[in-house]
């Protein structure tokens, strides 16, 4: 005798569509309706028979008020299906205050009529241009011989995406058939003729060499040019260091003057490959939209992203109960399967709106003052305010997005740790980043803050940070060691 937990086939499609980004849940619902005739999108308009509880995907409750930290919750009895097929109880319903057609209106083709001149197709669906095949199009119209073509062409495969030379022109020449008779100082001069090509400072080996050829490109008239150039060549070092006094002694310059030629290297790309856009922009679905209204914040799925799903009234008028053959045990197979797949998307939508309420619920001080009024938060806490498993909650919010009025958030992005405070409360990790950020902003440039004068602010404000959290906190944002953030000006 023997105790053992076995999921059903249903129990795992609602888990396994629960974790399931936006983009994925798409594809699957395409998969489904491809595979299941007894499945079909159920487009605006369309009047069918709602006689089966599970003919479409029963009325959803979109939208949820936050307001006065209290919720009121309906419940709905679990639906009875016929004998044999699966019974589960729904998760509770929210709250609603406008019908799910009131919410969802359907918005304006984003695409421009006709007769507008100014709307290009190509530049809203062509790929971006790699920096290689940039390179390549100019040597195509530059004139020079098949062998020094095809030095440049091995020349132009070893300029990484930043637009820095990878390999050593010995490298490079030790590379080429021998029969060729190629060598070192003919790489080198089609190099030279690579590093005219666009965007300026292509081809570098070093980051002084990218500097100073791009500053060759300049007008000669431009002022402190030779100074800048002696700074990128002889002085990259220092320069990086921030040591602005050895630079004054060294290049027998003033402070003014010193800043003046640092000004017109600030100007220039330490990365000029990055100018070409060789990915295509990455796009992201909000699954849940959060808007204020009459000082409430309210919560609301994302209807376009998710399309109801109902199962086709003609095909299941054809299913005979009594009948045994291959043809009806198959198609009540597939209807089964198309209820079961249309309650698991219900079961989903339900439990992403519950989570993502209570989440506004928790931050309603990020939404209305930004990242410093963010509050401590994980998934415990939720977890246990909808009466789900922690493990649950973690499925809902990854890759999950919410569209606030500050911007989209991942749902995880509201989850963070916490730090005591000098009055016994608590504060969120979030918020103090947000708060160090703040500080570095307004720092005096020529005196930066360190790690532990930012910890000292902080516990002014009762915040109680040690000297290396601070440390991990302004790396995790990317803010430089106050040595890096000297400025001279």
């Amino acid at each position: 005798m023997g105790q053992q937990l076995t999921m059903t086939p249903q129990l795992q499609q609602a888990i396994r569509l629960l974790q399931l980004s936006t983009l994925d849940l798409q594809q699957e619902i395409q998969e489904a309706l491809e595979s299941n005739p007894m499945l079909e999108r159920q487009e605006d308009g369309d009047d069918f028979d709602n006689s089966d509880p599970m003919a479409d995907n029963a009325e959803n409750k979109p939208a949820a008020e936050v307001q006065d930290n209290s919720f009121q919750e309906s419940t709905t009895s679990a639906e009875t299906l016929e004998d044999g097929e699966w019974s589960e109880r729904i998760p509770n319903e929210l709250p609603v205050d406008t019908a799910w057609e009131d919410i969802y209106q359907t918005s304006a083709s984003s695409l421009p009529s006709n007769d507008d001149d100014e709307w290009d197709f190509t530049t809203r669906t062509s790929a971006g241009e790699s920096l290689q095949s940039h390179l390549l199009w100019q040597l195509n119209l530059a004139p020079m011989s098949d062998t020094d073509r095809l030095i440049a062409i091995t020349l132009i495969d070893s300029i990484n995406g930043q637009g820095y030379l990878e390999d050593t022109l010995e490298e490079i020449c030790e590379g080429f058939d021998p029969e060729l008779d190629i060598e070192l100082d003919e790489v080198e001069a089609v190099l030279h003729r690579i590093q005219q090509f666009e965007p300026a400072g292509v081809g570098a080996r070093t980051l002084g060499e990218c500097l100073l050829l791009q500053l060759r490109q300049l007008p000669a008239s431009t002022p402190w040019m030779s100074e800048a150039k002696r700074l990128v060549t002889d002085f990259i070092d220092l320069l990086g260091s921030r040591d602005y006094s050895q630079l004054m002694r060294r290049m027998k310059l003033k402070e003014d003057e010193l800043r003046q030629v640092i000004e017109l290297v600030q100007s220039l790309n330490p990365r000029p490959g990055s100018q070409i856009e060789s990915s295509e922009p990455e796009y992201v679905v909000p699954d849940v939209i959060v808007r204020k209204d009459s000082d409430r914040w309210l919560v609301e799925l994302n209807q376009e992203a998710i399309p109801r799903l109902r199962v086709n009234p003609q095909y299941a008028g054809f299913v005979r109960r009594a009948d045994t053959s291959a043809d009806n045990t198959f198609m009540r197979n597939q209807l089964q399967e198309a209820r079961w797949f249309i309650k698991s998307l219900q079961s989903r939508n339900e439990t992403l709106m519950k989570v993502a309420t209570q989440i506004v619920e928790h931050q309603r001080g990020f939404l209305d003052h930004g990242d410093e009024a963010m509050k401590p938060l994980v998934l415990h806490d939720i977890a246990e305010a909808v009466g789900m498993h922690e493990s649950t909650i973690s499925r809902v919010t990854t890759q999950k997005y919410m569209h606030t009025p500050r911007g989209i958030y991942e749902l995880k992005y509201f989850f963070s740790s916490h730090v005591s405070t000098a009055e016994g409360g608590e504060c969120s990790s979030t918020a103090i980043r947000a708060i160090i950020k703040k500080l570095v902003a307004a720092e005096n440039q020529k005196k930066p803050l360190s790690d532990s004068k930012i910890a000292g602010l902080l516990e002014a404000q009762g915040i109680q940070v040690a000297r290396r959290t601070v440390a991990k906190y302004r790396e995790s944002l990317g803010i430089a060691p106050s040595s890096e953030r000297k400025r001279l000006m």
